[in-house]
Formats: C-alpha cells, structure tokens, sequence
C-alpha cells in the first residue's frame, strides 16, 4: 500500500509512505507505486501516529444516570454513585459498554487506551470482563488495564488481596488512590505495597495521585521516591495530580527536582477535572488541573486523557481527544501558535510513553503501520477546526474512513 501526498506532522513538504505487511516501509516526498500495489492520495492532509488516551474507565462507561445523576458534581459523590451501580455489573454488561466505547474512540482516530478497572469488588466482574475485551479488540486497538482500587487498597476490605488476585489474573499495570484511603499512613503503605507488587508481577505501575484541592495532600513526592529508588521511573505514571495546582511555590521548586530525577510520566484530564476541580471553592475558584505548563517546562513528560465518558463522574463525552486537547490548552493557557502546533504531542507520543508502547509507535521506518490522516494540512488548523479523522489505519489495515461534514450556505 501506498499513501501519498501527506504532510507529516506539520511538515510543509508532501511525502509518501508504503506499508508493505502491516510494517513502514519507506517515507519519502515521491514514492512511485509498483505493480498492483494500492494507492491512496491523501490529498495534501495530515498525518499523524493515532491518537492515545493513557487513561480511561471502561468499566464505568456509559452509565451516567445510573441510579442518579451525579448532580453535585463531586469525585465524592461520583465514588458513592458508582459503589451503587458496580453492585449491578454483569459480565456482560461490561463487555457490552466497554466495546461500544471502544468503538466511539476508534472512530475518532484512538487506537491506544489504558483504562483502569475497578477492582474493589469481591468477585471482580468487571476485570475479567474487560480482560476478555482486551483479547477481543486487540487486532484494531491495544488496550491496557490497570488494576485500579476506587475505594482504597488497605480502606476497603481485603483490599491487598484483590489487588493481588487481580495481578494475577494479568492486568498490564498496577494502580492506587492514596488520597482516598483513610488517612496519610494508609496512603503511604498502600503506594509501598503497589510498587512491590508492580515488581513482583514486573508490571507498570499508574496510580490516581493527590486528585483533590488538596495543598496538603502530598502523595505525589512518595510515588516519585518510590519510581527513583525502585528504579521503576519511566515505568511509573502519576496521574491527575491535580493537587498540584494548590500547592505552593517553595514546596514546588523543592518537588520538582525530586520529579526530574523520578524521570516518571504524568497524565491530566481536562475535561473531567475542570468538571470536578473547585467544587468546594467560592472565589477564587481553582481550575483543578495540575501544573502542565510548568511540567512541560522541566522536560517532564505530560499526557492528556479522557478519564471517564458519561458516567458518574462526567454526564458528557464523546471519545474525542481533541476535546480533551483544545479543553486542556485552554485551561493551562498552553495557547502560542507554535505550542498549538506542536500540542498533538499530548494526545500521541506522549501518551504512547505514558503506555510504554513506543517501540511499536509512530511515523517511521519499521514501525508498525499505525496511522491517522485529518482533513487539515497542519494540527493548529485541525485542531481549531476539529478536523475530521478522515482515515484511521492500525497496523496497515484500515479501521475507520470518515467522509467531512459539507456545509452550504444560502444567504
């Protein structure tokens, strides 16, 4: 196969590129096609490696309203609402919303996803489900799943057990919530067991860290110590971290060397925490994001996720990381034209290291043929114009072709 015409990643030239068995053969500006071999012109759009989202609940999607709508709008009550609908999890239940949410981000140019699985359940309906999924889906999208304890590793019971049991059964890494166990000890002895059992099981490790408004809530700097002195480092995600945001700047400037030796990943999600962020506060309200730009700066890798879709803790949601992007750079103020551009790189590559999968990611030679086009010619106008992912490719075979939408005025 032969696809012609690009600008790759921004580039001003066109170029071609040929696949042959699934793999990238060849990128060069003019590639003559051989005998037989099929054609596609991209017509001067652009390409990208496909769109990641490092962090995603599949267990919980798509049950917004069920039993009630989360109208306080508060990761509290969101955790209260899902303890009643996770009593009614079926196997096929999971498997059933999860595909179809699966479905929704291929459609919208996503062919990675990490999602964290609920595992404070005694029966763990919802992991074996989505383990299930990963196997079913794995032709057109690599799926990872994180043994995530939503009501805490030693505050709910048998907590340790579950986390390991689901280990066992072969999740692809290990999660905690420190901020939601009962007190600092327990946060403490939960990540130290979480990281032994992320060695022991030679597993990545990705924990809900300090997602509250929280300037005292400080799990961040154990996981960092922990990434640095368990050699783990890059292996480790923090994700939302969102208490970041409140914390003050000489106790930043002291982290953040910490942080930089850590050499660990980081994932916000917009969308969802600007939607819970600040729901305590009056004014001043906080926007409930960690410090991306600032993170960014210190050459500490930073991902963007979509975290949840329409559930108990975001009504809304359509699978679309532009969204997620344009949602992020707005509240961070990442906004100069040259960072626009350059911004792809939070829902690709970024994400793609987050995941640990890029050694089978991105537009070049011997790497596997996973690849979007956007009907667009560079990402600031793709991105402001919500271009549409005109042709999604996973591992040389076309999973998703989208005609763009035509307007016509009569006026």
């Amino acid at each position: 196969m032969l696809i012609q015409n690009v600008h790759i990643e921004n580039q001003e030239s066109l170029q071609s590129i040929r696949i042959e068995n699934g793999i990238i053969t060849a990128i060069e500006a003019q590639l003559i096609p051989h005998p037989n071999e099929q054609v596609i012109d991209g017509h001067g759009q652009l390409a990208l490696p496909p769109f990641v989202d490092p962090h995603v609940h599949l267990d919980s999607t798509l049950t917004a309203g069920q039993p009630e709508w989360n109208e306080s709008g508060t990761l509290f009550d969101g955790i209260r609402i899902w303890s009643e609908r996770k009593k009614d999890l079926t196997h096929d239940d999971v498997k059933r919303r999860a595909i179809q949410a699966l479905k929704l981000q291929a459609s919208h140019g996503i062919q990675f996803v990490r999602s964290h699985v609920d595992v404070t359940d005694p029966d763990l309906v919802a992991l074996k489900a989505l383990i299930e999924v990963r196997e079913e889906v794995k032709d057109w999208m690599t799926l990872q799943l994180v043994a995530f304890p939503q009501e805490g590793i030693l505050s709910f019971p048998n907590g340790k057990a579950l986390m390991t049991k689901a280990a066992q059964l072969g999740v692809d890494a290990i999660g905690a919530i420190p901020h939601f166990e009962f007190n600092r000890e327990y946060a403490v002895e939960s990540l130290k067991f979480a990281f032994e059992l992320a060695q022991e099981y030679d597993l990545l490790f990705d924990a809900h860290t300090d997602e509250i408004d929280d300037p005292n809530s400080r799990s961040l700097e154990t996981v960092a110590t922990l990434a640095l002195e368990t050699g783990m480092k890059d292996k480790v995600t923090a994700s939302h971290t969102t208490a970041m945001g409140c914390y003050n700047d000489a106790y930043m400037y002291k982290l953040m060397r910490l942080l930089k030796m850590a050499d660990l990943n980081f994932v916000a999600n917009p969308l969802v925490n600007l939607f819970l962020g600040g729901r305590f506060d009056t004014y001043p309200k906080r926007r409930g994001l960690t410090r991306v730009k600032e993170l960014t700066a210190n050459g500490l890798n930073v991902a963007f996720g979509e975290d949840d879709i329409q559930d108990p803790w975001y009504p809304m949601g359509d699978g679309n990381m532009l969204d997620v992007l344009y949602s992020g750079l707005l509240a961070t103020q990442i906004m100069g034209y040259t960072e626009i551009m350059n911004a792809y790189r939070f829902i690709t590559y970024n994400g793609a290291r987050a995941m640990h999968v890029l050694d089978q990611y991105g537009l070049e030679v011997g790497k596997p043929a996973h690849l979007i086009l956007m009907d667009s010619d560079n990402f600031y106008e793709a991105l402001n114009k919500r271009a549409a992912v005109t042709l999604s490719m996973h591992a040389g075979q076309i999973i998703s072709e989208t005609q763009p939408a035509q307007t016509q005025l009569h006026i």
